[in-house]
């Protein structure tokens, strides 16, 4: 393992599945020995490990410092519009922790989610070896937190005058904050760590990160005590759900809200799944507490609300009989490794980082992408056979504990850790 001294940057350690996998991390790392720490604006973990909050300035000249900041950024998105719902994310927010982050004795700052905390000009001022785990496309895009990733994408080309999507309005923002990054950037030497070999295939395509060392690791899961089988009958009874249904789980956070996860192609293939059963089918959805819009499903679902507690996580996961990723893009989502970890299948569409985690007919069912018809397909073939079922848990659960343990990540980072050290002496 490494001597170095690590200290992991995320906006949070908590809320939002980047927050969470960053904090997995940085307990993996801590738990093989390695000096690791986080520094965090929301801090909502007991980790005695994290610090959390800004920049400690007086009070009066830091609510100046946000005001000026919100008002700056409303200026600069003025006549900005988009047909893309997905989160864009300009650069331009900082919590004024550089100066801190160059004194401080950690000798790898290794980047996460940081949207909020540093700016796009914060990043180029930091003076310490950098590692930048990707939780998502940001980092090598404009604002976007996710994009088309096909052959003329914009950070795969260059973010030109003439290849704007066509459902942008005003000023390109996008444009300017890729240039941004381009210009503010070019002295950092970033190593990059992707959890999925989507992500770091489109790293390395990128503009941006073309010719950076890059790896592929996997988020840990502590999967002793945690993310691990529960008794079906036991889980149901605590969550006070139906003891002989045959229930799908969804979750996400927003629960279906995000286009981007897919809630629209779940509900379609559900209605093929039901239109099939004799009424032994409900749906169970964790992130959201009621339908959207009074909008309706084609079964009764039990609205399980936001979870926090993970254990109440690996309790749902335990009482369904399927969980179902239906993303139209996504990265290693942690619904799909902690479903597996619980010894529950999983049914998602062939894209992204999903074929990292489900092994086809062995684990699980990867669907043509967003072809609803073979989705409900892919569940109906995990509920209808239950020795088949019983054999996708077992593997499921054994390949997680193989893929995801703790040591095996934290062995993998320390690598990276010591490359990093080893090129900038």
């Amino acid at each position: 393992m490494t001597s170095a001294r690590i200290l992991h940057l995320s906006t949070a350690d908590s809320s939002g599945g980047a927050a969470r996998a960053a904090h997995r991390i940085h307990r993996a790392l801590v738990e093989v020995g390695v000096d690791s720490r986080m520094r965090v604006l929301h801090k909502g973990s007991g980790d005695d490990r994290v610090r959390g909050g800004g920049q400690k300035l007086p009070r009066l000249p830091m609510r100046l410092v946000q005001r000026v900041q919100r008002r700056w950024i409303a200026h600069s998105r003025q006549g900005w519009a988009t047909d893309n719902p997905i989160l864009h994310t300009f650069g331009l927010d900082s919590a004024a922790l550089v100066d801190e982050l160059n004194a401080s004795d950690a000798e790898v700052l290794n980047l996460h989610w940081v949207a909020g905390m540093l700016s796009v000009s914060d990043i180029g001022r930091l003076r310490k070896p950098l590692v930048w785990t990707l939780h998502d496309m940001w980092p090598f895009c404009g604002g976007e937190h996710y994009a088309p990733d096909d052959e003329l994408a914009r950070f795969r080309v260059g973010y030109r005058a003439n290849n704007r999507p066509p459902g942008e309005r005003g000023p390109d923002l996008n444009r300017r904050t890729w240039e941004a990054k381009r210009a503010q950037w070019a002295q950092q030497g970033f190593t990059i760590v992707s959890p999925s070999r989507w992500l770091a295939d489109c790293a390395r395509l990128s503009v941006m990160f073309a010719g950076a060392p890059t790896y592929v690791i996997p988020y840990p899961m502590e999967m002793e005590d945690l993310w691990r089988e529960v008794p079906r009958a036991a889980a149901r009874q605590v969550l006070r759900l139906p003891l002989h249904k045959k229930l799908i789980l969804m979750g996400a956070d927003g629960g279906v809200a995000d286009p981007r996860k897919g809630g629209d192609l779940l509900r379609a293939a559900v209605a093929r799944v039901v239109a099939q059963s004799a009424g032994d089918v409900e749906l169970m959805i964790y992130g959201q507490g009621q339908p959207l819009n009074g909008e309706t499903w084609p079964c009764p679902v039990h609205w399980l609300g936001v979870v926090r507690d993970d254990r109440v996580l690996a309790l749902a996961y335990s009482a369904a009989d399927v969980m179902v990723v239906p993303s139209r893009q996504d990265n290693l989502p942690n619904t799909a490794l902690e479903a597996q970890a619980c010894g529950t299948p999983v049914v998602a569409f062939d894209i992204g980082g999903l074929p990292d985690i489900v092994a086809h007919g062995e684990t699980g069912w990867l669907a043509k992408a967003f072809d609803t018809d073979d989705l409900a397909a892919g569940i109906r073939w995990v509920l209808d056979d239950q020795p088949r079922w019983k054999r996708l848990s077992d593997t499921a659960r054994a390949k997680a504990l193989e893929k995801y343990s703790p040591r095996a990540v934290a062995r993998q980072y320390a690598h990276v850790y010591e490359q990093v050290l080893r090129v900038s002496r």
